[in-house]
């Protein structure tokens, strides 16, 4: 495996769970701390279960010695960083106003997205 794929999947495992722990364990006051307007508590753990699951299995993938057993992974973090900015920016771009934290998300979603398309597409 690449050591770009095997960085990638190191600081996406670090990201997810930065941001999943926080939502399973405490959503409110992790979002109330970034300003962010509270939100159902239910969906925010739910969102926090699948971070952490997904942190599971970069770090399961970081261990894998080839590739090719990494790519179905790579292709869904591709797909759900890509619709997730998408998400945002229809949001974004729709004259409301919206914390910092927002914009970083959508920053982080369209960066990782970028990151998995192209270790998807690299031979």
């Amino acid at each position: 495996m690449s050591r770009l794929l095997k960085l990638a999947l190191l600081i996406y495992g670090i990201v997810t769970f930065v941001f999943g722990a926080p939502l399973l364990l405490a959503p409110g006051r992790f979002l109330d701390f970034f300003g962010w307007a509270p939100v159902d508590p239910l969906l925010s753990r739910l969102l926090g279960a699948a971070l952490l699951g997904m942190t599971w299995s970069a770090l399961r993938a970081w261990r894998e010695a080839e590739r090719e057993r990494t790519m179905l992974l790579v292709e869904a973090y591709a797909v759900f960083n890509l619709l997730g900015a998408v998400g945002f920016l229809r949001h974004l771009l729709g004259g409301a106003w919206y914390p910092f934290m927002v914009w970083f998300v959508f920053g982080l979603l369209a960066f990782f997205a970028v990151v998995w398309l192209v270790l998807a597409i690299k031979k």
